[in-house]
């Protein structure tokens, strides 16, 4: 089972969450993926033994001025604008294309071929018996959906057996990034804070998740986790019981739990009595489906 874990925005805890599901699923030897690729951290609180690298990209367009007749197809094909042609020049913006191809196979003398264009890395790594994947989009570079495609297929080509627990912490927000990261996944686990933030970013959170369930022509399950339990209000939990989502933990606001993560300490390694917990959470996941 494939179970991603996000949220609306960031700091509501969700690789809290993630590390700590891992953890306590350790004698399953569970699969971890780390797709916040912009700002990856599980690797700080799982200390993992890093095994395996690799420099992650995408192929782009790059011109032949010599063949090139400045006719202008290629700048009319691309969908995202990352070609121009000023007079008989071809301008190519790297950072806005998306690989598509659809340049270089319109070209209609071949003056178009695809180079490729690092933007970050992969590694693959063990933490006791988590199996863990993590992606880095290099300094400066835009488009993370790459990555975190190319980071999906690296780590769960590995995940030979199905009923092996598959966790993939997703970036923060509501854009592509989480889009690509939730595609696949089983059911969604929502990580927030009982504010009118952590509300408001819930919402459009869930609102992905059921836009991605009705194009598939299958809901995806979703449920949440409340972090800092306590520090706001009952918006929360006022809006998870309107829309029927469940919310399978509480973890409350407490000053040894703030502490110990900022320490580099897992919640379990905080609190033991958590591991089981989490346990129940993943059965509950489970059931969702």
């Amino acid at each position: 089972m494939r179970v991603a874990i996000a949220s609306g925005k960031g700091g509501t805890g969700k690789t809290t969450v993630a590390v700590s599901l891992a953890l306590s699923l350790a004698e399953y030897h569970p699969l971890l993926l780390d797709c916040d690729v912009e700002e990856p951290n599980a690797a700080l609180f799982l200390r993992p033994v890093f095994t395996a690298r690799h420099e992650v990209g995408q192929w782009v367009p790059a011109v032949d001025p010599a063949v090139c007749t400045g006719c202008g197809r290629c700048a009319e094909v691309c969908e995202y604008h990352a070609i121009t042609v000023v007079g008989k020049k071809v301008f190519i913006f790297p950072e806005l294309c998306h690989g598509c191809g659809s340049c270089s196979r319109q070209c209609p003398v071949g003056a178009l071929h695809e180079e490729l264009d690092v933007v970050g890395s992969l590694d693959q790594g063990q933490a006791d018996q988590i199996t863990f994947f993590q992606g880095t989009l290099d300094v400066g570079e835009a488009m993370a959906v790459p990555v975190i495609r190319q980071l999906k297929q690296w780590g769960l080509q590995s995940n030979v057996d199905q009923a092996q627990p598959v966790i993939l912490d997703a970036p923060p927000g509501a854009s592509c990034p989480v889009v690509e990261t939730l595609r696949g996944a089983d059911a969604v686990l929502l990580v927030t804070e009982p504010t009118p933030f952590g509300l408001h970013d819930l919402r459009v959170a869930v609102e992905v998740v059921r836009e991605m369930g009705a194009a598939r022509g299958k809901s995806l399950p979703v449920a949440v986790v409340v972090n800092r339990d306590g520090a706001g209000d009952d918006g929360v939990d006022a809006f998870c019981t309107a829309e029927n989502i469940p919310i399978l933990m509480r973890i409350p606001l407490e000053r040894g739990i703030a502490e110990g993560i900022a320490q580099g300490r897992t919640l379990i390694e905080i609190y033991p009595e958590y591991r089981a917990q989490f346990d129940r959470l993943w059965q509950e996941l489970v059931a969702l489906q």
